[in-house]
């Protein structure tokens, strides 16, 4: 065994990646509705590997939930700024009534068993998963009128209580927030996340990679010539609107196409188009052909940012209209948005600069387009680490400032630097989305290895040290951290639902997570949901959580 462990002590990273592994592996097996998921697995885990004794350095663990939390600001940055206002109260009463839970909760349970200032400040430490705390507690301590060997000792209390309760503080949050909350409100995670997001984009389809509809807006079928004989390309284009002849073959050979050109019986045509448009005229062309040897035809789909000021606050349909038939041939908009967010694709739609528009067509036609209206976003599976690798620098320097009111220091912290940072830079990308591309597999990594790493490393660092504890003071100081952590969060669950009128499960589960600066629960809300809308909430109640919790160990060491 002592040969196992100086080994590891050259590569902790075995024992992280260990965690990974059996932790995922553990977390996708289902107790009835009950599922532990990857995060919470790879917490577990952690702590039995933490028994090797292996030290993790804290660099590891701040790096990880660097990346985690700057990937999921940055992915709701656009949505999150739009939600600020007179909208957020909800979340701005949800995280003080979660700090004022927490404060009394531990004043009753220091009260009831007696506890010092120094270890109920540790219980909200850990409980509370604000590590923040001990370093707020442990300030106010060194100011009390006690021999030095008193204070130290409280200090020492301090870690104590935090490294006991500290595990169960992630987990609990964890259960309450993805197992509990879908249950007491009847409804699953994913089901209101699908649904708001819906709403969000106004009924338009948000496909994910490797999605498409069963059946597409945009169709291309091939028709041999016979009710049509000496009709023009122009004709058959007037006749069903939203439609396009883009390849003609004569008696096995491709010929050019141009609107005067002259059909003849037995041509072969590939029409492509809108999927009515193309079922319609079926009946004025001839028989619809299941193949044709030389009649493929690629055509691509490019998202192009509207800057020609002289389609700018005109409705869709009157660019239409007015448009000369040589620049609109061929484009088809499958969809616009506007600072992320999907608009009604009609046309009394107005455009504005900036508007990004999807437009489908022969990559011909899309860049006589791009040239006449704007710039085309440029597609890579490349990552702009020169714009995320600032966003992060840029996060973590915002982490470093410290602002002391009446004496007890107040700071975001690397975390809640880099999710500040990942917002603002999110938001910045969807004004300009030429930089800051972050495609969604590459920022769904960063979250995945982000936060199941971070709580991986807690656990490899604390474990230990919180089993030693349980061992000497019994479990009585463990199930007291156990009431820190729920009852607060059963209070605010009700809280939210029954006063704020929560209503939606994913966006609750949000708010309630970042209400209690919990990391390890918004990523198992986030998994559940398959998309970013518990995000918003939660990056507000977040922020707050931070500077409210953070405020309880000062108080606790005065009322105590």
């Amino acid at each position: 065994m002592e040969w196992l462990q100086n080994e590891l002590k050259h590569s902790p990273e075995i024992l992280l990646f260990l965690s990974l592994a059996i932790g995922f592996w553990i977390g996708q097996f289902q107790f009835g509705k009950f599922q532990f998921g990857g995060v919470a697995g790879s917490l577990l885990v952690a702590v039995v590997l933490s028994l090797l004794g292996v030290p993790v350095d804290n660099g590891i663990k701040a790096i990880l939930f660097a990346l985690f939390i700057y990937a999921v600001g940055f992915e709701s940055g656009p949505q999150f700024f739009k939600s600020l206002g007179p909208e957020s109260i909800k979340e701005i009463l949800l995280a003080a009534f979660m700090a004022v839970c927490g404060l009394i909760t531990v004043l009753v349970m220091a009260k009831i068993f007696h506890l010092d200032k120094g270890l109920a400040a540790g219980l909200a430490a850990g409980g509370m998963t604000q590590s923040a705390i001990i370093g707020t507690a442990g300030d106010a301590l060194s100011r009390l009128d006690l021999p030095l060997e008193e204070i130290q000792r409280l200090q020492a209390n301090v870690a104590i209580g935090y490294a006991v309760t500290y595990i169960f503080g992630s987990l609990g949050a964890i259960i309450v927030c993805v197992n509990i909350l879908p249950r007491f409100m009847g409804r699953e995670i994913r089901d209101d996340a699908i649904k708001a997001q819906s709403e969000r984009l106004k009924g338009a389809f948000e496909l994910a990679p490797g999605q498409e509809l069963a059946i597409p807006e945009i169709v291309g079928r091939i028709y041999k010539i016979e009710q049509a004989n000496g009709k023009t390309v122009f004709d058959i284009e007037a006749e069903a609107s939203n439609i396009t002849i883009e390849r003609l073959k004569r008696k096995g050979q491709l010929m050019d196409v141009t609107p005067e050109t002259v059909l003849q019986t037995d041509d072969i045509v590939l029409v492509v188009g809108r999927r009515a448009g193309v079922v319609a005229i079926s009946s004025y062309i001839g028989a619809e052909l299941q193949s044709s040897q030389g009649m493929e035809m690629v055509m691509d789909t490019t998202d192009v940012i509207l800057k020609n000021s002289k389609y700018i606050n005109r409705s869709l349909g009157d660019v239409k209209a007015n448009t000369p038939l040589y620049l609109k041939h061929g484009i088809y908009v499958l969809g616009i948005k506007r600072g992320g967010d999907s608009l009604v694709l009609s046309d009394d739609t107005i455009l504005l600069q900036g508007d990004v528009i999807t437009v489908y067509g022969t990559q011909n036609d899309l860049n006589r387009l791009i040239k006449e209206g704007g710039q085309a976003i440029p597609e890579s599976l490349k990552t702009d680490w020169v714009f995320h690798g600032a966003g992060l620098v840029v996060g973590l320097i915002i982490g470093l400032f410290v602002i002391r009111v009446g004496g007890v220091p107040l700071t975001l912290g690397a975390g809640g630097g880099a999710l500040l940072s990942g917002l603002l830079f999110g938001w910045l990308r969807s004004r300009n989305q030429v930089h800051g591309n972050m495609p969604p597999a590459a920022s769904q990594l960063l979250k995945d290895l982000g936060l199941a790493g971070f709580v991986a490393a807690v656990g490899l660092q604390s474990g230990l040290q919180a089993i030693q504890t349980i061992k000497e003071s019994g479990f009585s100081l463990f199930m007291i951290g156990v009431v820190v952590t729920l009852v607060p969060l059963l209070l605010s669950m009700l809280f939210a639902r029954y006063v704020l009128r929560y209503d939606n499960v994913a966006v609750m589960a949000g708010a309630l997570s970042g209400a209690r600066s919990a990391n390890p629960a918004f990523g198992g809300v986030l998994d559940k949901a398959g998309n970013s809308i518990p995000t918003v909430p939660f990056a507000i109640t977040y922020a707050l959580a931070n500077v409210s919790l953070t405020l309880l160990g000062p108080l606790i060491v005065g009322l105590a």
